[in-house]
């Protein structure tokens, strides 16, 4: 291989290397061609790519792009599965680990997760992992149950004191209503022993003065007199 073209080589995987948050090696020693095309394909559909690498390459490409962490991890044959950010980690790590236990010969050797260094048997835990999809929903239930608990315990006061204000409002109304009745009833009565009163004294005061109107001119009269 000429020098520009192992330079061109360390740039690409200096550059994927620098970019790719998550990632994963594996051991390819012992798969055909066949068996890589197949795993590409499968990996393809979760957002990963397979690459094979040359050691010496890839460890200038690690350093440049300051990866140290993958240096412990290239030894022997070596893949590497770039996951792009769309791309499921769980999904990649449980094909991968299909594959291996398919052939018997594929092994993972770590890898890094969102920049944190994987070792081999962690990747093998991430591959036990649900779907990316479920994982969110389980997140997100667990995040919107405690919540959904407290507004069900904020609510419930609330709407016993709505409950508990609703029945004293109609319990109030009802008993201001009762009150009015009688009260106007025993105004109206009032009104009216007034008003006989009132007549009563009006009819006393209008016989005085005509009694006494007939008195002055029975005495006044000079038939009255003469006679």
């Amino acid at each position: 291989m000429l020098k520009r073209d192992k330079e061109r080589i360390v740039a690409e995987l200096a550059q994927e290397l620098g970019s790719a948050d998550t990632l994963i090696v594996a051991d390819y020693r012992g798969l055909t061609n066949k068996q890589l095309e197949s795993l590409r394909d499968r990996l393809l559909e979760h957002g990963a790519r397979f690459r094979i690498v040359k050691n010496t390459l890839t460890r200038r490409a690690a350093e440049e792009a300051g990866a140290e962490a993958l240096l412990v991890m290239l030894e022997g044959p070596t893949a590497i599965a770039f996951i792009e950010s769309g791309g499921d980690p769980a999904a990649v790590a449980k094909a991968l680990a299909a594959t291996a236990k398919e052939t018997n010969v594929l092994t993972m050797r770590g890898g890094l997760l969102e920049g944190m260094s994987l070792s081999g048997d962690e990747v093998d835990r991430l591959a036990t992992l649900p779907p990316t999809d479920v994982l969110r929903g389980q997140l997100v239930g667990a995040i919107v149950a405690p919540l959904t608990q407290l507004l069900g315990l904020i609510s419930a006061p609330l709407r016993d004191l709505q409950g508990v204000l609703d029945a004293r409002i109609e319990q109030l109304g009802g008993t201001s209503a009762d009150a009015e009745v009688p009260e106007a009833s025993e105004a109206s009565a009032a009104m009216d022993e007034a008003d006989a009163e009132h007549t009563e004294q009006t009819d006393k005061t209008d016989k005085t003065d005509e009694q006494d109107l007939g008195d002055s001119a029975s005495a006044e009269s000079p038939d009255n007199q003469e006679e």
